[in-house]
C-alpha cells in the first residue's frame, strides 16, 4: 500500500487541532507529569533541522507519559522581547511587536507541521502586556523585600522598617550593600527620603552604581554572557566597562541556597559543576592594609591568610574608588591610561587572560600588619571589582598570577611555605605542607596556620573570618525599548514602584527607538510615559512637575526577566488576579523534566531558581527548586560546503590601478595539490591567458599566494552529492557573477566539513523541506535516531531514505497489496517473542532517555514480523502504541484503520510479559575437539545430564565417533556441547 504520508499528516494535525487533543485539564484524578523545553526565542530565520532536537526528545516523552496514565502538561511559548527585532526595528523603522508577530507566526507553522503534542491553549508571549504585567508584579514584590540572614529567607521590607523603628540597626542580621548603623531614634527622625536611600541599602532588587558591560553602537547594558571576546555576541559591536546607575536584583543573598540546592538536582554534572563554579564560595579572611602616609585603609578578602608574611605588594582593580586617591601626581597618566585600556575588556576576557601580565604603580604604598613592611600597591586588570573587595594581598611565592606579576615588575619574592622550589623562579601553591619565615606560624599546617592568624587578625581589630562568593549581583536594567518597563517612578530622585492597579505598565509608543540626543534610553522618546501619582495614570512627560507628576524609570529589564519564572505561568496562563493560583502551583509543582541547551547554566537557569526560591520564601509557591530532571541536548551539526578561490599574484611590467584580475575557483582535490606543490603549468598558461584576454592583450606573469575557502550554501550542491551546481552558485551572489573554475573531472567538487548549524555558515537545513518529501514522522524517528541525544552529531539528508523505508515498512504490515488486513488469530510464540522483546526494550530505553536504540529495535521488530508475515491484531495493535510517541501521525492513522474511534495518545501501553522471553528450546553447537560440525535443538530446562544423555544416543553423534570412547564431555546448560577423543 502506498504511504501518503503528506494526506496522512495534515489529516490528523488538523484532527488535533479540532479535537484539541492535548489540551491538559488543571483538574484530574491522574498523577501529574511537567515536561518543559526551554523557552524558545522566535528568530526572524525560523527553525532549522538541529532546532527541534529537544523538542522531539520532550514530546516523545511526554506522550509516554501519557500513556502511562498521567496527566502531562506540555506548554508552549515564546520569550519574545530581545535586541535582534529591536535592531530591525532601528534599522527599518518596523514596531518591534510587527517582527515578533510576523516571527513567531512561521515558528508556529513549522512547530505544528512536526506535530508537537503541546498544550496550545497555555502559549504565553513575554511580550504581551498581560504577561509582562506578572513579571513587573514580581520586580516589585522583589524591591519591598529584603533578605534577613538569621531567617535565611527573604521577607517584608514592612518587617524591616518595624525592626528600625524599633531597634535601629541593632541585632540587625540582614544582606546589605554596605553596613550602616543607626538607632531606632535616628531611623524615626530621618526624613521620608532619607528612610527611603537607606531601604534601598537593603531591597532585593534596588538601585546602585554598578560597572556595566556597556555598548555603544546598541545603546545598551549587556549581561556578562551577551559579550564574546570584548564584543557584543549581537552584532559584534564593541563593548567597554563603564559605571552608571542601574537596577540589579540581589541574587547574592541566595548564594549559599543556590549552591547547595543543587545536590537535590538530577542534572549534568558538568552543569552543575558550572554554576558552582560561578557562584565561587570560599573561605577565608578579610583583612584591613593601612596605607602609608594617609589616613585611608584597603580591605582585602584571602583564601590564603597563613601567607600574609609574604604579602610583598597589593594589587587593585583599576575600576575601585581608591585608586584615585591612591594615585600620586606623578603616577596619574600611567594610571588613567591603563584604567581606558581595561575599560576595554569585560570581566569574563579578564579572567580567562591568565598569559599577559599588565599593570601599573599607583605611587603609594600599603603596611604589611605583620612585618610592618611599607608594600607598593598597583592596580592591575587580573583583579576583579566583582570578586572581594576589589583588592589583594599579593603572595608571589605562592600564587602563579602573583608571581608572574612580581617577574614583570621586579617585585620582591619571599618564600612562606617550606617547599624545595626555586620561588624565585615559580611560585609553589601547594597547601600541603608548613609556614616558614612566619614568626609564630612557624611549623604550623595549614588548617591551623589559618585558624591562628585569623584569630591574630581578630584581636589586633583588622578584620575577621569571612565566606566569600564570585557571584555577583545581577544587573536588572537595560537601555532600550523592546523589553518590560520597570514599574517606577521617581519622586525627589528616589524610586517608588506603582501601584499594582495600575500594572501593566505597558510599553509607550515612541518615534524612533535609539537613544534620545541627551543620552537617555529609547523610552525618553515617549511623550506619554509620566506617572501621576494623585490620579494613579500614566500621562504626558509635558506635565511633569515633580509635585503631582513624576518621571517613569526609563530602562526596560533584561531579556531574562520574562523567562525567570515563564515555567509557573504556564500553570494558569489566563489568571488575570495573579500570576498562578496557589491551588495551581501546588498540583502542579515542579518541572519534572527540562530539556534545553546548556548555554544557560549560568543565565537563565540560575536566574530562574533565584526567583522561584524567592517566591517561596514570600509564601506564593511551595517549591524551592523550578526543575527537578534537566537535560542538555547536544547539537546537530551541519554539513558545510566550501569553494576555494585561487588568490596570485600578476606580475605585469607597466603600473597599472585598473587592470581586472579573473576570479578563479578550483575543485577540491586540484586544491589541495596546489597547496601542497603551488600551480602546475597548464594552470600558469591558463591564468596568464585569461589575465591577457581580460586586461586587452596585456601580459603578466603567475605566481601563486593562497587558497581562500569559503563558505557555499548546501542548496547550491546537486542533490545530495558535493557537486557545485555552477550556474546556481554564479547566480547566488552578484560577486561570483564572473567566476571562472578549474575542475576536476567536468566538475567543481566542493569540501566538505561538519560545523555548528548555522545561518552564517550556509548549512542549515529547513525542517519544512524535510517534512515535506519524507514526512515529520520520518524526521523526528531520524533526529533520534541519530545518537544519543546528550551527543552532537551531524546531519546527513541521505540517512532519511533509509527511516522512510522503515516507516513504508512498518505501514505495509496492516496491509496485503493495497487492502488493508489484519488478523484476529492469536499470535504464535515466536511473535509475541518480538512484541516483548521490544515492549521491553522500549521501556527501559525511553525511561533512560535512550531515543536512538529504541529506533533501532523498531526497526528490528519490524523486519522481524515481516518475515513472519504477521499481520495478527494482538501484535499489530500494541505495536502501534509503542510505536506512536516516535512517530504519532502514522500510527494515529493505523488506530483508526484497526477500527478504533478514538485517538491513540491516551491508550495504555502494552505490558511486558516476561514468559515470552523465555526461551522453549536452545540451539546448542555441537563440537568435536573444539570444532562445531552441527547444531542440536534441545528444551531449554533439560540440566547437564539429561542434555549428555541425549546427545550421546544422537546418530550424527556416534556417526562421528565411528565407535570411540570419549575422554570428556563438556556440557554448559543452554551454551555449548563439546566432546573430545
Amino acid at each position: 500500500m502506498f504511504y501518503d504520508h503528506k494526506q496522512i499528516e495534515q489529516k490528523w494535525q488538523k484532527f488535533w487541532e479540532e479535537n484539541q487533543t492535548y489540551k491538559t485539564e488543571n483538574n484530574s484524578t491522574k498523577p501529574k507529569f511537567y515536561v518543559l523545553d526551554m523557552f524558545p526565542y522566535p528568530s526572524g530565520a525560523g527553525l532549522h533541522v538541529g532546532h527541534p532536537l529537544g523538542y522531539i526528545a520532550s514530546d516523545i516523552y511526554a506522550r509516554f507519559k501519557r500513556h502511562q496514565g498521567f496527566n502531562v502538561l506540555h506548554p508552549i511559548g515564546y520569550d519574545s522581547f530581545g535586541l535582534p527585532a529591536e535592531q530591525y526595528a532601528i534599522q527599518t523603522g518596523q514596531h518591534p511587536a510587527i517582527t515578533t508577530e510576523q516571527n513567531i507566526t512561521r515558528y508556529e507553522e513549522q512547530l505544528r507541521k512536526i506535530g508537537f503534542s503541546f498544550d496550545w491553549s497555555r502559549e504565553v508571549r513575554t511580550s504581551d502586556a498581560s504577561y509582562y504585567k506578572w513579571t513587573q508584579w514580581i520586580f516589585i514584590e522583589l524591591f519591598h523585600s529584603w533578605y534577613n540572614k538569621t531567617s535565611d529567607k527573604a521577607e517584608s521590607i514592612q518587617t524591616l522598617v518595624e525592626h528600625f523603628s524599633k531597634f535601629g540597626t541593632e541585632n540587625l542580621n540582614a544582606v546589605q550593600n554596605d553596613e550602616l548603623n543607626f538607632t531606632a531614634e535616628e531611623w524615626n527622625a530621618a526624613d521620608e527620603n532619607k528612610k527611603q536611600d537607606i531601604l534601598l541599602n537593603y531591597r532585593l532588587a534596588y538601585r546602585a552604581e554598578t560597572t556595566v558591560n556597556w555598548c555603544p553602537a546598541l545603546g545598551t547594558v549587556l549581561a556578562n554572557d551577551e559579550v564574546k571576546d570584548g564584543k557584543s555576541e549581537r552584532g559584534g559591536y564593541p563593548v567597554f566597562q563603564k559605571k552608571m546607575m542601574q537596577w540589579s536584583m540581589r541574587i547574592t543573598a541566595y548564594s549559599e541556597r543556590l549552591l547547595q540546592g543543587l545536590q537535590k538536582l538530577d542534572w549534568p554534572q558538568p552543569l552543575k559543576d558550572s554554576q558552582e563554579y560561578w557562584i565561587g564560595k570560599s573561605q577565608g579572611a578579610a583583612v584591613k592594609f593601612k596605607v602609608s602616609g594617609i589616613d585611608e585603609q584597603i580591605e582585602v578578602f584571602t583564601t590564603r591568610p597563613d601567607t600574609i608574611f609574604g604579602a610583598t605588594f597589593m594589587v587593585l582593580a583599576p575600576e575601585n574608588p581608591l585608586v584615585s586617591t591612591l594615585t600620586t601626581a606623578e603616577q596619574k597618566s600611567e594610571v588613567d591610561n591603563y584604567i581606558e585600556e581595561t575599560s576595554k575588556k569585560t570581566e569574563r576576557d579578564r579572567m580567562a587572560d591568565v598569559k599577559n601580565v599588565s599593570g601599573a604603580f599607583t605611587g603609594s604604598y600599603a603596611v604589611n600588619p605583620f612585618t610592618g613592611k611599607n608594600i607598593p600597591i598597583y592596580i592591575s586588570d587580573y583583579v576583579l571589582m566583582g570578586y572581594g573587595t576589589g583588592a589583594v594581598m599579593a603572595v608571589p611565592a605562592h600564587d602563579e598570577r602573583d608571581h608572574r606579576f612580581a617577574k614583570k615588575f621586579g617585585l620582591e619574592i619571599i618564600n612562606v611555605i617550606e617547599n624545595d622550589f626555586d620561588i624565585q623562579e615559580e611560585s609553589y601553591d601547594s597547601k600541603d605542607s608548613v609556614c616558614v619565615n612566619s614568626e609564630f606560624l612557624n611549623g604550623l599546617n595549614y588548617n591551623d596556620a589559618k585558624a591562628k592568624i585569623i584569630s591574630e587578625i581578630e584581636k589586633m581589630g583588622i578584620g575577621h573570618g569571612t565566606t566569600n562568593y564570585r557571584q555577583r549581583d545581577a544587573i536588572f536594567s537595560r537601555q532600550r525599548y523592546w523589553g518590560e518597563p520597570v514599574p517606577v517612578y521617581y519622586k525627589e530622585g528616589m524610586p517608588y514602584t506603582l501601584p499594582v492597579s495600575a500594572l501593566p505598565l505597558e510599553l509607550p509608543e515612541v518615534e524612533k527607538y535609539l537613544p534620545t540626543e541627551d543620552g537617555d534610553p529609547p523610552l525618553g522618546n515617549a511623550k506619554n510615559f509620566a506617572w501621576d501619582e494623585e490620579n494613579q495614570k500614566v500621562v504626558s512627560v509635558d506635565l511633569i512637575d515633580e509635585k503631582t507628576v513624576f518621571p517613569i524609570e526609563l530602562s526596560t529589564m533584561p531579556g531574562w526577566a520574562g523567562s525567570s519564572w515563564y515555567f509557573l505561568r504556564y500553570m494558569d496562563p489566563k489568571n488575570d488576579g495573579e500570576f498562578c493560583a496557589k491551588d495551581l502551583s501546588d498540583y502542579w509543582g515542579q518541572v519534572d523534566l527540562y530539556i534545553g541547551g546548556s548555554e544557560h547554566a549560568t543565565g537563565h537557569l540560575l536566574y530562574s531558581r533565584f526567583w522561584n526560591m524567592f517566591l517561596k520564601d514570600r509564601g506564593y509557591i511551595n517549591q524551592e527548586e523550578p526543575f527537578q530532571k534537566l537535560i542538555n541536548q547536544g547539537m546537530i551539526l551541519g554539513m558545510s560546503a566550501f569553494v576555494y578561490r585561487l588568490h596570485v599574484d600578476y606580475l605585469i611590467d607597466i603600473d597599472l590601478n585598473n587592470d581586472k584580475w579573473p576570479e578563479v575557483y578550483v575543485s577540491k582535490s586540484i586544491a589541495q595539490r596546489i597547496e601542497k606543490e603551488g600551480l602546475n603549468e597548464y594552470e600558469i598558461k591558463y591564468l596568464e591567458k585569461r589575465y591577457s584576454e581580460v586586461n586587452n592583450g596585456l601580459p603578466a606573469r603567475i605566481h601563486f599566494e593562497s587558497l581562500q575557502k569559503i563558505h557555499v550554501d548546501v542548496s547550491l550542491l546537486k542533490g545530495t552529492s558535493d557537486e557545485l551546481d555552477i550556474e546556481a552558485f554564479k547566480n547566488w551572489r552578484a560577486e561570483f557573477k564572473d567566476a571562472e573554475f578549474i575542475l576536476e573531472d567536468g566538475k567543481y567538487i566542493t569540501e566538505r566539513e561538519v560545523e555548528k548549524m548555522s545561518k552564517s555558515k550556509y548549512n542549515v537545513v529547513n525542517p519544512d523541506d524535510i517534512a515535506e518529501e519524507y514526512g515529520a514522522d520520518c524526521l523526528r524517528l531520524y533526529e533520534m535516531f541519530l545518537g544519543p541525544l546528550e551527543q552532537s552529531k551531524p546531519w546527513n539528508t541521505q540517512g532519511l531514505s533509509g527511516v522512510y523505508g522503515f516507516l513504508k515498512k512498518f505501514y505495509n504490515l496492516y496491509f496485503d497489496g493495497d487492502n488493508f488486513s489484519v488478523s484476529d488469530e492469536e499470535p504464535t510464540k515466536a511473535e509475541l517473542k518480538v512484541l516483548h522483546t521490544l515492549i521491553k526494550k522500549f521501556t527501559f530505553d525511553i525511561q533512560n532517555f535512550s531515543f536512538n536504540t529504541s529506533v533501532s529495535q523498531f526497526m528490528i521488530a519490524v523486519n522481524e514480523l515481516q518475515k513472519m508475515k504477521c499481520n495478527k491484531r494482538a501484535i499489530l495493535e500494541p505495536l502501534a502504541v509503542i510505536i506512536s510517541p516516535y512517530a504519532p501521525h502514522i500510527c494515529e492513522e493505523l488506530w483508526e484503520k484497526l477500527g478504533k474511534n478514538t485517538t491513540i495518545e491516551f491508550e495504555k501501553l502494552p505490558e511486558l510479559n516476561e514468559a515470552y522471553l523465555v526461551e522453549d528450546e536452545i540451539n546448542y553447537p555441537v563440537s568435536f575437539n573444539g570444532k562445531m560440525k552441527f547444531t542440536l535443538a534441545l528444551a531449554a530446562d533439560l540440566d547437564a545430564k539429561q542434555i549428555e544423555e541425549i546427545a550421546m544416543s544422537n546418530e550424527k553423534v556416534q556417526e562421528i565417533l565411528a565407535g570411540a570412547n570419549p575422554k570428556k564431555i563438556i556440557i554448559v546448560p543452554k551454551k555449548i556441547i563439546n566432546i573430545v577423543f
